[in-house]
């Protein structure tokens, strides 16, 4: 996986923090992600499964131990279509 082009890559099983967020108490958020649809990530939390809109946070996800910073906005679609570009 290269970092350069992670938006094209699968995401599922990748663990993610959440820095920025509009609705503050996802803020620090940490979890795997473990399905993504076109609008929304679900992360598995130490209390649970979190849903999380796309287009409204700013994460990090953790790839071979170095952390790359995403905007949530340019994951918005459907992850196959995402991942044929």
């Amino acid at each position: 996986m290269n970092i350069k082009d992670i938006t094209k890559h699968e995401l599922i099983g990748l663990n993610t923090e959440i820095v920025e967020a509009k609705n503050k108490a996802l803020v620090g958020l940490k979890g795997k992600i473990i399905d993504e649809t076109k609008n929304l990530f679900l992360i598995q939390t130490k209390k649970g499964e979190k849903k999380v809109l796309k287009d409204q946070i700013t994460m990090n996800l953790k790839v071979k131990d170095k952390k790359v910073q995403i905007e949530g906005k340019e994951l918005v679609g459907q992850p196959e279509d995402r991942l044929k570009k």
